[in-house]
């Protein structure tokens, strides 16, 4: 049992995000956080605490949140049926939030989850890998016309290289930005 974090403040009004916006969490499945197949993902309890925070957030306003996760080939640690392919129990996925699968980058390759998105004016996106599926689910959206706010402290990476896990995570929120996208920290949301 991981030890209680900090009480986070309410996420309120994410004003000017408009009220038929959608939140997408990105990968955050067993895997990332059961330390069986690879350690945890870093900062992994600040992650589900500012994943809930977004995620109570949306339930409360009225706005739809899907899960989506990353199907693994046979034999890897995310593979469907294996124990790290859930999403990851302590996010209190809800029966009625739809999860949608993918086996490359970018959540928008599964046709479901761009009908599912039809008619949402903007997509808050959290998860995992900053670089690789958050990002890629970003340009997705972009691509596809949606406006996008990232979560800046909500998506997470492990260390990669010489790059440390938290440059890895600055230098993708100063790239999203770059890119066309609202980057937010999560007690910051409420703020505009």
């Amino acid at each position: 049992m991981r030890p209680a974090a900090a009480p986070l403040p309410a996420i309120g009004s994410l004003d000017p995000v408009p009220a038929n916006s959608i939140v997408l969490v990105v990968d955050l499945q067993t895997g990332m956080f059961d330390g069986v197949a690879f350690p945890p993902i870093h900062g992994a309890a600040a992650l589900v605490d500012y994943a809930q925070a977004v995620i109570q957030w949306a339930r409360r306003t009225g706005r739809r949140v899907a899960f989506i996760r990353h199907d693994g080939a046979e034999g890897e640690p995310l593979a469907p049926g294996s124990a790290g392919c859930p999403v990851w129990p302590a996010l209190g996925q809800n029966a009625s939030e739809p999860t949608f699968s993918k086996q490359v980058g970018d959540a928008f390759s599964d046709p479901a989850l761009v009908a599912w998105a039809e008619g949402a004016q903007e997509i808050v996106i959290l998860g995992a890998r900053s670089e690789h599926c958050v990002a890629a689910t970003v340009k997705g959206a972009l691509a596809r016309g949606f406006r996008v706010t990232v979560v800046a402290d909500a998506h997470s990476t492990w260390n990669a290289g010489t790059e440390t896990a938290d440059e890895i995570i600055a230098r993708q929120n100063a790239a999203f930005e770059a890119a066309g996208a609202r980057v937010k920290m999560a007690r910051a949301l409420s703020g505009d």
